[in-house]
């Protein structure tokens, strides 16, 4: 068995679940993480076996000479990160938002094409069990065709003088917020179920005034398919009355032209066909690691398809037509009108 060599850069809230998940799969060894800050590192170190520790990505990719790179970081250091990596034929799994605007994402993905590199964004929602398992209930056309798509999140995390200080206070400097860095995954969620969007119409709020960004969102979607709708409604500000937010981000309905399926926010997935009771649907999920264990997914497929020399379902082309429509969302926002999806 082959073992892909990895080296990590970044030690921040979300890093953990990444470092965990690498260290379940046997085909992979962390030989070293990359972090300014010694000390956030220590832990991950110790904990997941990793050998080195680096302040200078440029050293410990020269010196690890690794088959890939997992970059963790704040969107506006991801180009220089991957043109390094791209120019010495490295691989790329690299955290989203991609970039701080559509066309240095556009910039990214384009320089690792040339470089001949493979490169995947590490886009895990599509990669939640319940998502995979709705996919199959769709392809199987178990309520027949569908035509409607309602995803409704709370969040409860972004109101009052300390909104999101205790995990992620650098949110409330992002001039862009719940469409820019949480909403990229139910757009590219909403995209892996129900097939490229052609228009969208946004409504975007701030409710919270001490932070910059937007906190409520209501989008309606039109997909390719022109018996196909959905609506995102999204508020970071206003609280869920279910027990853990953060396991399915929200409650999930798909109408179809034989009946219903619904995601509930403890993971349940129940059918309801036109003219019956609504009934438990059995699957497999295990609430470990983040969201259904949809970090180890991921990766997971990411070594897959290094192994395979499989297309990425994220690779970076596929991932630039979601953030067009995150674009499309901004414009529509500001101009009070419909936005069809162009780039």
């Amino acid at each position: 068995m082959k073992r892909y060599k990895g080296v990590g850069i970044g030690a921040g809230y979300f890093s953990p679940f990444q470092y965990e998940a690498w260290a379940r799969i046997p085909e992979v060894e962390i030989t070293a993480l990359c972090n300014r800050n010694r000390g956030k590192a220590d832990s991950l170190i110790d904990k997941y076996g990793i050998s080195n520790h680096y302040t200078d990505y440029k050293e410990m990719i020269e010196k690890e000479k690794p088959d890939f790179i997992d970059i963790i970081t704040p969107p506006e250091t991801h180009f220089e990160m991957t043109k390094f990596a791209a120019d010495r034929g490295i691989d790329v799994i690299c955290q989203k938002p991609l970039a701080p605007t559509f066309e240095e994402g556009k910039k990214i993905v384009e320089y690792a094409d040339k470089a001949g590199i493979r490169f995947m964004v590490h886009e895990n929602w599509r990669f939640q069990p319940w998502h995979r398992e709705i996919k199959k209930l769709i392809q199987e056309e178990v309520i027949g065709k569908i035509h409607f798509m309602n995803w409704r999140k709370r969040m409860g995390d972004g109101w009052g003088e300390n909104a999101y200080i205790p995990r992620q206070p650098y949110f409330r400097d992002y001039p862009r917020l719940i469409v820019y860095e949480n909403g990229i995954h139910f757009i590219d969620t909403f995209r892996y179920l129900g097939g490229e969007i052609k228009r969208v119409f946004a409504y975007l709020k701030k409710l919270n005034p001490v932070i910059a960004g937007e906190d409520f969102a209501l989008v309606n979607f039109e997909f390719a398919d022109s018996h196909l709708l959905g609506v995102w409604d999204a508020s970071r500000y206003n609280e869920p009355n279910y027990k853990n937010p953060r396991l399915t981000f929200g409650e999930f309905q798909i109408d179809g032209s034989m009946g219903t399926i619904r995601l509930y926010a403890d993971g349940k997935i129940t059918i309801q066909e036109l003219g019956k009771n609504e009934y438990e649907h059995n699957y497999k999920f295990e609430d470990i690691n983040f969201a259904g264990d949809c970090v180890y997914n991921t990766q997971r497929h990411f070594i897959d398809c290094l192994i395979n020399k499989n297309e990425f379902e994220t690779n970076g082309f596929d991932y630039l037509k979601s953030l067009s429509v995150q674009e499309a969302i901004y414009d529509s926002a500001n101009t009070g009108q419909p936005i069809i999806i162009t780039k």
